[in-house]
């Protein structure tokens, strides 16, 4: 096969690469089954939520549409308390504190309290809905107190590369959690728990100083951009120190007897130690859920460092699909873009089996550190490419079938013009079965799904990032004579099946038809969703 990557001028490196590219064949040359029941993931959360400690009563009081649309599962934002009362939780002050103790100003997190909480949790566990967490383990923010620790300023750029003597520096790295005292857990953190920090109070300079002494300095079994990524933000938490590794796999047996959880989000896996991460799924495995979905967040355009990654951990966790979020972005924003190169050097093309597709998330949003614009005319297409097709495991954003709160010049509505609804129901419902790929053209593609002995009506699918066009298509003999119809009412024809079990199925120019048997079971379920989560 050839080599998808410039691999360097290294032989050794080279040979190495080519071999694991062979153990990592394409889509084509893996087998790839259904998730059972088209399993579906929703992200409940966007960044501007408003912080008015109500959203776990929003989604509680939500479930029911959710689970009526093929939700199955739905992540969670960080329920932990964050630096101030109204933090997302990425900025993570106490594991231990769901919202229980006044500490940070408040005794609810931003999503409101642990009783909230586990009513949210329990709820979901009645409408077997799983639960996603959250879980924020590369550092810590909003210290109780400073401590005076040696350290060295690093280059930003080449966090290897020392740019200042040895020198003392006052950070922001004591943690006493004076409102929980020691209930569920009696760890304190201080200077030596961690290994770096971005501020000096003593001349209050920011820069990203590394903590020098014994045993000490960066991870090196993290991510190599920045030269060493072990450091990201605030106070960077020393995996090398057994306390601290003792303390995160308590936590994470604590957190599975508290809350009937299904499954966990790593946030920022890259810049944590690996060998930490593989021991912390070991431990989740043993000791409190043997069945738990784990998926990291592993931030990189690069499908070769996602494929490395993977094969790091045994293949013990999935991914997001980052490189497809990136292909989607070009593509909808280049007129004339080849739809059939859509999933060229995707994680889904890769390892469907490891791949957690999206289209957009808190990160990508509009306003956001990491934004990634997606035209949007082309969302419904994304949609109904990782919704309606064999491969991967489909992740919903919240700011796409609700709306966005902020961030922007006033709130956005939902996307898809409110039609991802119909996408996810289509996905339960309908897309079942073998798949046959119909990407012969650059800017008109379709697909057909069989359906499966419970489900045999199946579907079929045309896109186009041009102009009007259709797609000549098999669906199965056994469809002579039905007259399909468009799911999305974007078309209002109606497509007879020939006496070969052919449809020439017609789609809208830079639009999305999914084709769908009139007489169908389930076609009485698509009705109009409640998009107004705000008013609950």
């Amino acid at each position: 096969m050839k080599s998808f990557f410039c691999c360097g001028s290294s032989r050794k490196k080279e040979s190495k690469w080519h071999k694991f590219e062979d153990e990592v064949q394409p889509l084509n040359q893996l087998p790839a089954g259904d998730a059972p029941d088209n399993v579906l993931l929703m992200q409940a959360f966007e960044w501007y939520v408003p912080p008015d400690r109500r959203h776990w009563r929003r989604l509680q009081r939500a479930l029911s549409d959710l689970k009526q649309i093929g939700v199955d599962n739905i992540w969670i934002p960080p329920a932990c308390k964050a630096m101030n009362s109204s933090g997302n939780g990425y900025d993570i002050y106490d594991l231990y504190d769901l919202g229980e103790f006044d500490q940070k100003g408040s005794v609810a997190t931003k999503w409101g309290s642990k009783e909230d909480l586990e009513l949210l949790t329990s709820t979901a566990s009645q409408f077997d809905i799983g639960i996603y967490w959250d879980a924020v383990l590369n550092h810590r923010a909003g210290a109780d107190y400073t401590e005076k620790f040696p350290a060295v300023q690093v280059d930003p750029q080449d966090r290897n590369v020392e740019i200042s003597r040895p020198q003392e520096v006052e950070g922001w790295l004591g943690y006493r959690f004076p409102g929980r005292g020691n209930m569920y857990s009696s760890m304190k953190y201080h200077w030596y728990h961690f290994s770096g920090v971005d501020y000096n109070a003593a001349d209050e300079k920011s820069a990203i100083y590394k903590i020098v002494g014994p045993n000490k300095g960066w991870a090196k079994d993290v991510s190599h951009e920045n030269g060493n990524y072990d450091y990201l933000m605030f106070g960077n938490l020393d995996y090398s120190n057994p306390e601290v590794r003792q303390d995160v796999l308590n936590w994470v047996e604590w957190i599975g007897r508290e809350l009937p959880l299904s499954g966990l989000r790593l946030d920022a896996i890259k810049h944590f130690s690996f060998g930490f991460q593989k021991s912390l799924i070991q431990h989740i495995r043993r000791t409190v859920g043997a069945n738990w979905f784990i998926v990291g967040e592993y931030w990189s355009g690069s499908i070769r460092e996602l494929l490395l990654y993977l094969r790091r951990m045994d293949y013990s966790l999935a991914l997001f699909d980052v490189p497809l979020v990136n292909r989607f972005s070009s593509i909808s924003r280049t007129e004339g873009a080849d739809l059939r190169l859509v999933f060229d050097g995707t994680l889904v093309q890769y390892r469907p089996d490891h791949a957690v597709t999206f289209v957009m998330n808190h990160d990508t949003q509009p306003s956001q550190a990491l934004e990634t614009p997606i035209a949007s005319f082309f969302k419904p297409l994304a949609y109904a490419l990782i919704l309606l097709r064999r491969q991967g495991y489909p992740c919903v954003f919240y700011g796409d079938l609700y709306g966005i709160a902020g961030g922007v010049r006033r709130p956005l509505p939902p996307s898809c013009d409110g039609r991802l609804p119909i996408l996810t129901l289509a996905r339960k419902l309908y897309a079942y079965g073998e798949q046959r790929d119909y990407f012969d053209r650059p800017n008109c593609i379709g697909f057909v799904r069989y359906g499966d002995r419970r489900r045999l009506s199946g579907l079929a699918c045309v896109l186009s990032n041009g102009p009007a066009s259709s797609k000549y298509m098999f669906v199965g003999e056994s469809h002579a004579g039905e007259q399909w119809t468009d799911l999305l009412a974007w078309r209002r024809d109606v497509v007879v099946i020939d006496s070969h079990g052919f449809g020439d199925f017609p789609v809208s120019g830079k639009s999305v038809s999914v084709w769908v048997n009139a007489a169908a079971d389930g076609r009485d379920r698509f009705r109009p969703f409640n998009t107004a989560i705000y008013s609950y």
